[in-house]
């Protein structure tokens, strides 16, 4: 049962508070709105602390690009934030490439769609709080509670200096990636994966253009590579005259000097003419494998805060839906049975890896690869590789070719044999690194030496393409 200690206007006052409750969870994204959505329609109290203001909850710095928009967690269904959904007439990837002097039309499986991010933002916080979860919004966690042997108990933050803590028998952890619930966890009795770098991120800076004139590519995502291997251009059409203008770059590089990459480029784009930016936002982002594990005792972190990213494209709205699900589906487990001890959480762990975590983990490789290679060398091998297969590889960690593909793919590459060939020895081993996350442990008593196995399969990543190591 919830109890709420000194509450008053909403939430908004200095004064101490105090909630306690079944589940807390910190973070208004997907994520976060999914775990307490499935949560509060179980019937169980549940508290979403947001360190935004109302407001502002659900602006967040995003493509906009939405991959697998055909489906969604039941707890808030797809009809709930079609409102929000701006263009469903994109179905490929269109990647420019200067260094070819060429242009690749990549189909892209499942259904696409662009969304306004902050509309989509509404409309799920919407649907949570319709659901029965309670909001705290401009508290800024800034501490974990925890009992002696370990167990996550709760959070305490504060808002406009008040304290207000937030107990609970289970956190989930939804506060993006880089979460200060990490830093401040301590993790010594749980398996929670702690090989985290900032080097493993990446910073994300778009901005919203109003257009004059309707874009001609209006049905598909456009990618660009930046002249430097560790960044990225995008433009996504919201509409025919309002696109998604962005970058991704790694935190090692000079993010303002990238930032002036996308500027350039703008003003270099005939269709940008006369365009007039209309909002501007940046975050961090997950361009790593999921985490290992993202659970301790009475606490489980979802979406962004687990990695739950696609490392090669940075979706991960669908993703971090799908987290949330089966992170809230565990707590009620545990409650039910009065045991939120990091084995009987573990199932979290393995429906993640199951779904897509083990895809994604094997994609990373190719992200490993693209470190240690020449930009210009990279490009020209994608330039000469079918655009099907490329997509493949892209969202599906593996692909296949015939042999008659493997011989127009041979005539069409003449100058990056090497090249290809080393694609050909990565593949094998992110598919062996697949095939072992598909065996992903049952419990975490098994975890250290199936993570043994796959540091030596990581090895032979690091071998075959010549990168630094990563992890």
């Amino acid at each position: 049962m919830t109890t709420h200690e000194s509450e008053t206007d909403s939430h908004s006052e200095s004064t101490p508070q105090t909630w306690s409750g079944d589940v807390v969870v910190v973070g208004a994204g997907t994520a976060g709105c999914y775990t307490a959505a499935t949560v509060a329609k179980a019937g169980y109290d549940v508290a979403v602390v947001e360190r935004k203001s109302e407001a502002e909850a659900g602006h967040i710095a995003c493509g906009d690009a939405l991959k697998g928009a055909d489906a969604f967690p039941e707890a808030i269904p797809k009809e709930r934030l079609e409102p929000a959904f701006t263009n469903t007439g994109v179905d490929h990837g269109r990647f420019e490439i200067p260094q070819e002097d060429t242009v690749l039309e990549i189909p892209v499986p499942g259904e696409l769609a662009v969304i306004d991010r902050w509309e989509y933002g509404r409309r799920i916080i919407e649907a949570t709080e319709d659901a029965g979860a309670d909001f705290y919004y401009d508290v800024v966690v800034q501490d974990v509670l925890q009992d002696d042997d370990g167990t996550v108990t709760g959070v305490k933050g504060t808002r406009r200096g008040g304290v207000h803590e937030f107990d609970a028998d289970v956190v989930v952890d939804a506060a993006g990636a880089l979460s200060i619930l990490q830093d401040k966890t301590d993790f010594s009795n749980a398996t929670f994966d702690t090989n985290v770098s900032y080097s493993q991120f990446c910073s994300a800076y778009r901005e919203i253009v109003e257009v004059p004139e309707e874009v001609e590519w209006d049905d598909a995502l456009v990618f660009k590579p930046t002249e430097r291997a560790a960044g990225y251009l995008w433009y996504f059409p919201r509409t025919s005259t309002e696109i998604n203008a962005g970058l991704g770059f790694q935190m090692n590089e000079e993010p303002m000097e990238l930032v002036d990459d996308l500027k350039q480029d703008l003003r270099q784009r005939e269709e940008f003419e006369g365009g007039e930016v209309t909002d501007k936002l940046g975050a961090a982002l997950p361009t790593r494998r999921p985490y290992d594990s993202a659970t301790a005792p009475g606490y489980m972190a979802v979406g962004d805060a687990a990695a739950h990213v696609n490392p090669t494209t940075g979706g991960g709205i669908a993703g971090a839906a799908y987290a949330g699900k089966y992170a809230a589906e565990a707590a009620i487990d545990a409650i039910e049975a009065g045991d939120v001890s990091e084995a009987m959480l573990w199932e979290y762990n393995e429906r993640v890896m199951d779904h897509y975590g083990a895809r994604y983990a094997a994609l990373d490789v190719y992200n490993i690869l693209s470190t240690a290679v020449d930009v210009d060398d990279l490009m020209g091998l994608l330039a000469s590789l079918p655009g099907e297969k490329l997509a493949e590889a892209l969202y599906g960690g593996s692909t296949e070719f015939s042999l008659q593909l493997k011989v127009v793919t041979a005539l069409k590459s003449f100058g990056y044999w090497s090249n290809i060939w080393e694609f050909y020895k990565t593949k094998q081993q992110a598919d062996r690194l697949l095939e072992h996350y598909e065996n992903y442990p049952s419990s975490p008593d098994a975890l250290a030496d199936w993570q043994t196995q796959r540091d030596d399969i990581m090895d032979d990543v690091y071998e075959v393409t010549g990168a630094d190591p990563k992890y």
